[in-house]
């Protein structure tokens, strides 16, 4: 029986081990996926480049033309909103589960910004989808989520705030408040995600409302504020669940790759053009001992993403929290040292724009900030591993009077 393509893209065995998860549509679509990241979004890559405008004023108002065209092609062809599990969201989603969104995933990174954009799988949408699907009143849906999932518009996830830790949720001083029909805010957001794009047209706020409740985490609530609302005032209406459930909602919210720098990088080291004192690159140094090192950590990185991806269509984001935190600690700092090898093998090409390696590395490590600090994922991880401390020790110390048992019945 002959493999799936994907195989040529990641690896025998890690297809081995999900292959019996995916649904027949599951592997067609992720065949599709393939041929349509090959044969168009790749291609399409310097073009939608070229595409964006350098003067300042003119870039941030810019809709870039290939990715729209892209995106029609991507609906008639059936690769659209492939985040979204109708497992978790049958009203809204697609036939497809975490595990199987998880490999395609992996692909879209191949084709940078552009791929996600273009099968409507982009942050910050996929998440504040996520949030109004889930959470959104009907009203809500259909002025947002719909439009959303159309790719008619985009969105914005408004947490960060400038002169506070806003890791941690609970410093965060935005006040939300009701004032008759009317939600007034007033606070300091930056750093917004997707704020600059001008096809926004709804920000998804988090603000405090009850600073005065006694646990922290029901201070928060989340508000939908319109990109173009005159003031700081809202329509109660647009209040998402109910005060104080902003908490609840962002946990709910948690749900370009290494792989391609590796390529990049093979085909860099094996080009006869690029050999120096009568030899290839990877006859010198440690280059072969680096190619090695990527491999092993790209495969043991994706398999901590299929294992998230696993726990979450078994039992939904907060059954699978200490997974997600894992990945989201380990796997951009693997992909950053990936990429690092990978432009070292290039000299200082690899640090100009004639490689996009110095652009894919600076925008994965972004993504040990905006995805929630390194040291807040190890932290939360590590206070569930010690919540296994007690049953340990109850465990030993019962292993322990079993030893002591079997050796005074020998006469020890």
């Amino acid at each position: 029986m002959p493999s799936h393509p994907i195989v040529e893209l990641t690896s025998e065995a890690s297809w081995a081990m999900v292959e019996d998860k995916f649904t027949p549509y599951g592997k067609e679509i992720l065949a599709k996926l393939i041929t349509f990241l090959e044969d168009d979004i790749i291609p399409a890559t310097k073009l939608a480049h070229a595409q964006l405008p350098d003067d300042p004023e003119r870039r941030w108002k810019t809709v870039i033309p290939v990715i729209e065209e892209l995106k029609v092609k991507a609906k008639k062809l059936g690769l659209w909103n492939l985040f979204l599990s109708k497992a978790h969201y049958p009203e809204f989603g697609v036939p497809l589960s975490n595990i199987e969104y998880a490999v395609m995933a992996e692909l879209l990174g191949r084709g940078g910004p552009i791929a996600s954009q273009a099968v409507n799988c982009s942050a910050p949408d996929t998440g504040n989808m996520e949030v109004l699907a889930r959470y959104g009143s009907r009203e809500q849906q259909q002025k947002w989520l719909v439009p959303l999932l159309n790719g008619e518009i985009r969105s914005a996830f408004a947490m960060t705030e400038r002169f506070v830790s806003s890791s941690d949720a609970t410093n965060i001083r935005t006040s939300i408040r009701r004032e008759g029909d009317e939600i007034v805010i007033n606070g300091h957001k930056w750093w917004i995600s997707g704020a600059g794009d001008p096809r926004t047209k709804v920000h998804i706020v988090m603000g405090k409302s009850d600073p005065g409740n006694k646990s922290a985490y029901n201070q928060q609530s989340v508000v939908l504020v319109p990109a173009d609302a005159p003031g700081v005032k809202v329509p109660l209406s647009n209040l998402v669940l109910g005060w104080g459930k902003g908490f609840e909602i962002i946990q709910g919210r948690l749900g370009p790759g290494p792989q391609a720098a590796l390529d990049t990088m093979l085909q860099r080291v094996t080009d006869p053009s690029r050999k120096t004192f009568g030899k290839y690159l990877y006859e010198h140094g440690t280059v072969v001992a680096d190619i090695a090192k990527s491999r092993a950590e790209i495969e043991s990185g994706r398999l901590l993403v299929l294992s998230a991806a696993l726990m979450i269509d078994k039992y939904k984001a907060k059954g699978a929290l200490k997974e997600i935190g894992i990945a989201k600690f380990v796997v951009p700092s693997m992909a950053l040292g990936v990429i690092d090898r990978a432009m070292q093998s290039f000299g200082a090409e690899g640090v100009s724009q004639d490689q996009n390696l110095a652009e894919t590395w600076a925008g994965i490590r972004t993504l040990r900030i905006a995805d929630g600090p390194d040291a807040v994922h190890i932290q939360q991880v590590g206070q569930r591993e010690l919540k296994r401390a007690p049953a340990l020790a109850k465990k030993t110390a019962e292993m322990k009077k079993k030893e002591i048992a079997i050796l005074e019945k020998a006469h020890l």
